[in-house]
């Protein structure tokens, strides 16, 4: 190609402040910087964790920034030092990095990586390169990136330990989903929670990511999948996918958690909170059963106070853990899930309810605010 070297003009997203929409601008996309690579984006798709940074209560917010997070594209060209890709290999951005040399990383109790330092907030991480700069400019001002990736670009440029190498033929509209949605759902369920065959789970939210953890426990053989949503419509998809039991707190006469326990005799196995806030947090830990009941809670909301938990309620042997990209070690794992998919084994076309132009950025977060999406897949 003959923009090795040389500034890229594009089309981005750019959040220029927060509670606002997205603005169509050109960019100016600088070349990779050392163990760096500048990818076109082929297939973005959007998440809540896009809109937490423009919500008027997110803490530590910074703009003008490029936000996304889940998107697969083709390398366009590389920095110095980098020896993993090359022009023209289809990868997906990784904002959950991977060194594979720090003590997180040659843990294999988890999947954090050294390159992180913002723990209490890993949305804040990862707004600058390495070196400390931008490689974004619009209008003479440096734009901060998001998350390592800033996928609502035409052009992005990331860290060399921020990307998985996929196979030549992989299908870059639908595999964008490993990039989060997917990988965090479907692990929170086979890495962090660990479902046994013959299992009892609860799925609390039927978005992108509860219905990726209803596929986690049908392939871990769970015996029953009671998924909770406040949108009945999502229901039929979620039976397709293996859901057993189906529940809509508006159409209930006492709290949610209550109906559950009646249910299965005192409480599931596993209960999975893909939504966020203190009230579902809670919902999801009074279903699982004393003795060895497993809450794992992946979804966040914005502004919430967090949940009150007695020591008495894990003294009675119930467990409440957390998941971040599902567990998963990304520049290892997702090339295997897109594999998977490759193969068959996997359904991301179930998760992709639109397709829009990548211009219709803000439609798709309109879609995703009234519910009505699953995931919106927008295209360059």
């Amino acid at each position: 190609m003959g923009t090795k070297g040389k500034i890229i003009k594009c089309k981005a997203a750019i959040a220029w402040e927060g509670n606002k929409p997205l603005s169509i601008e050109e960019v100016e996309v600088a070349p990779p910087k050392d163990h760096e690579v500048r990818i076109q984006i082929i297939a973005t798709a959007l998440c809540h964790s896009d809109a937490h940074i423009l919500h008027p209560q997110f803490e530590g917010g910074f703009f003008p920034v490029i936000l996304g997070h889940e998107a697969a594209g083709i390398v366009e060209s590389v920095g110095p030092g980098v020896t993993n890709f090359k022009p023209g290999d289809k990868v997906i951005p990784l904002y959950a990095p991977q060194c594979g040399k720090c003590k997180f990383c040659l843990s294999p109790c988890t999947n954090f990586c050294g390159k992180l330092k913002h723990f209490k907030n890993p949305m804040g991480d990862q707004k600058l390169m390495e070196d400390g700069t931008s490689r974004f400019t619009c209008k003479g001002k440096p734009i901060y990136h998001f998350m390592g990736t800033s996928t609502f670009s035409q052009y992005t440029v990331v860290s060399d330990v921020n990307l998985a190498k996929l196979d030549d033929d992989a299908n870059l509209e639908r595999v964008c989903l490993l990039g989060c949605a997917f990988s965090t759902g479907y692990g929170a369920v086979i890495n962090n929670a660990k479902v046994t065959p013959g299992s009892t789970c609860a799925i609390f939210g039927l978005g992108g990511v509860g219905l990726s953890a209803v596929m986690g426990c049908k392939a871990s053989g769970a015996s029953r999948i009671i998924v909770i949503d406040i949108n009945s419509e999502k229901f039929t998809k979620a039976k397709a996918l293996g859901a057993t039991d189906c529940l809509n707190p508006k159409d209930l006469d006492k709290p949610i958690q209550e109906v559950i326990i009646e249910m299965t005799n005192g409480g599931v196995d596993f209960a999975f909170e893909c939504v966020g806030g203190a009230k579902i947090m809670r919902a999801a830990l009074d279903s699982v059963t004393v003795g060895w009941g497993v809450c794992t809670i992946i979804g966040v909301n914005v502004g919430d106070n967090g949940l009150n938990v007695s020591a008495m309620e894990l003294l009675m042997g119930r467990t409440l853990t957390g998941t971040c990209f599902g567990g998963w070690k990304g520049v290892t794992s997702v090339p295997k899930l897109a594999a998977d998919y490759k193969n068959k084994k996997l359904d991301l076309d179930a998760l992709v309810s639109h397709t829009l132009p990548f211009d219709k950025v803000n439609e798709a977060f309109d879609l995703m605010y009234q519910g009505k999406s699953i995931r919106t897949v927008l295209l360059f």
